[in-house]
């Protein structure tokens, strides 16, 4: 199976460059799945039902989510009624939604599963006991799972890949974004990268207008971060190719797409 996951998408240009790009990147790389952070399309804070099935239509097969989850207020009216948009698995039991969910392309299975960090963020359930408890769960029904790492420290998400060498196929760290260069593949055949860096606006702080982030910085008072509505777009993203049968990765590429490093394909 080959699996395509971009890195959060930030607001509309986010929004642009994946209906922009994703058709091209599927055609290239002969795609089965695309995954996708969403947690910051809604103009940098969450999602809405809208941005939801425009993603679906777009391509994209699983949304992921993160912090930034419970954003957009709207998302309490649809999210349990939504098989293909999951939050991460850790939050409280009390939570509406799911942690995880299956998808099945040209006869073959992957389960998606979405974790957050606990390190420098709000605390939550532990990930590392809940992605063994999930992975043994959906294990039982194929041997591909994906898992999303929505954490703020390399430190945590190295841990966490580690932790699941030889069981998940593949855990993607997202939320920093700033892509990594460090994607390997673990023994047991584990797909691995820190972060996959982020999907929108090229030209600003991770996404928000760079004005307010460096007044910020300069005078420590408060500010409002905004998302620009126009400018020039990066995507983000991260290629694995699995193995069907044993649910290894056989191998991984970064990509990168900007101004800087054009679309090549």
């Amino acid at each position: 199976m080959k699996v395509l996951f971009i890195g959060d998408i930030v607001g509309d240009i986010g929004l642009d460059a994946v209906e922009k790009y994703l058709p091209r990147l599927k055609r290239k790389y002969n795609v089965d799945v695309v995954i996708a952070n969403g947690e910051n399309a809604a103009k940098g804070r969450g999602i809405t039902k809208s941005i939801y099935q425009e993603l679906l239509m777009t391509g994209v097969d699983v949304i992921t989510m993160g912090n930034h989850t419970w954003d957009q207020k709207e998302i309490f009216d649809f999210i349990d009624d939504t098989e293909y948009l999951i939050r991460p698995a850790n939050f409280s039991e009390e939570a509406p939604g799911r942690g995880m969910t299956t998808v099945t392309k040209n006869g073959q299975t992957m389960s998606v599963i979405n974790l957050h960090g606990r390190v420098f963020l709000p605390a939550h359930d532990d990930p590392f006991a809940k992605a063994e408890e999930l992975i043994a769960e959906a294990k039982k029904i194929s041997p591909i799972v994906f898992v999303d790492f929505h954490a703020e420290t390399t430190s945590e998400k190295i841990a966490l890949g580690w932790s699941l060498a030889g069981k998940a196929s593949v855990v993607v760290g997202t939320h920093t974004h700033v892509q990594t260069a460090d994607n390997r593949i673990f023994p047991g055949g584990t797909a691995f990268i820190s972060d996959v860096g982020m999907t929108g606006p090229y030209d600003e702080v991770l996404g928000m207008k760079k004005e307010s982030v460096i007044y910020r910085f300069k005078t420590n008072m408060p500010v409002r971060f905004e998302v620009p509505e126009r400018g020039r777009e990066v995507l983000s993203a991260f290629f694995v190719d699995i193995d069907n049968q044993t649910g290894q990765a056989k191998s991984t590429e970064r990509i990168l797409i900007n101004a800087d490093n054009p679309f090549k394909g």
